[in-house]
C-alpha cells in the first residue's frame, strides 16, 4: 500500500438494531489482520472523536455505517461523502452523523483525508426509536460482504494514496 494510512471507522448505535451495522463490521475486521497502516476502529456514537481521528495525518478514511437511502434492507453502498449544507449543531455531541461531522471540518478549513462511505440498507426506518439489540436478519447476512467489500476498498484507496503522494 505505499506506506498509506488509512482509518476505518466503524459507526453506529448497537441499541438500535441496524443502527450497529458499521459497529459490527469494524468488530469483524478488527479480528482479521490488516495491511500495514489500516487502523480498524469502533467510533460508535462518538461523533466528536472521528472527527479529531479524521485530522490526525490519514490519507484515506473509510466510514461504515447504516444509511438509509430507501433500498432493501440489506443493500450495500459505497458513497462518496458530501459535506452536510448549512449551520453545523453541535447540541447532541454523541449523535452526529458522518455527513454532520464532516461538514464541521470542512467549515474549519481542515484537510480531509480521502473519503468513501459504506452503507447499510437498514430495515427498520429512521423514525424507529425502539431500543433494540442486535441486527435484522437482512442486515446481518450482509457484514461478511461488508467486509470483502471495506478490504477491498483500503486496498484501493491505500494505492491511490500511495500514487498522489
Amino acid at each position: 500500500m505505499s506506506g498509506a494510512r488509512v482509518l476505518v471507522a466503524g459507526i453506529g448505535n448497537v441499541f438500535f438494531g441496524d443502527d450497529g451495522f458499521g459497529v459490527e463490521v469494524a468488530r469483524r475486521l478488527g479480528g482479521r489482520p490488516q495491511p500495514e497502516g489500516v487502523e480498524v476502529r469502533d467510533f460508535g456514537i462518538r461523533g466528536l472523536d472521528l472527527a479529531y481521528a479524521l485530522l490526525d495525518g490519514y490519507d484515506a478514511a473509510v466510514l461504515v455505517d447504516a444509511v438509509p437511502r430507501g433500498g432493501l434492507p440489506g443493500t450495500l453502498y459505497v458513497l462518496e461523502p458530501e459535506a452536510a449544507a448549512g449551520p453545523v449543531r453541535l447540541a447532541d455531541t454523541h449523535g452526529l452523523e458522518p455527513a454532520t461531522i464532516l461538514g464541521m471540518l470542512r467549515t474549519m478549513g481542515d484537510d480531509l483525508p480521502v473519503l468513501r462511505i459504506v452503507g447499510c440498507e437498514p430495515a427498520a426506518g429512521d423514525d424507529d426509536a425502539e431500543m433494540t439489540v442486535g441486527l435484522s436478519p437482512a442486515v446481518a447476512a450482509v457484514v461478511d460482504e461488508a467486509v470483502t467489500l471495506v478490504e477491498a476498498l483500503v486496498l484501493e484507496l491505500g494505492h491511490e494514496a500511495g500514487r498522489r503522494a
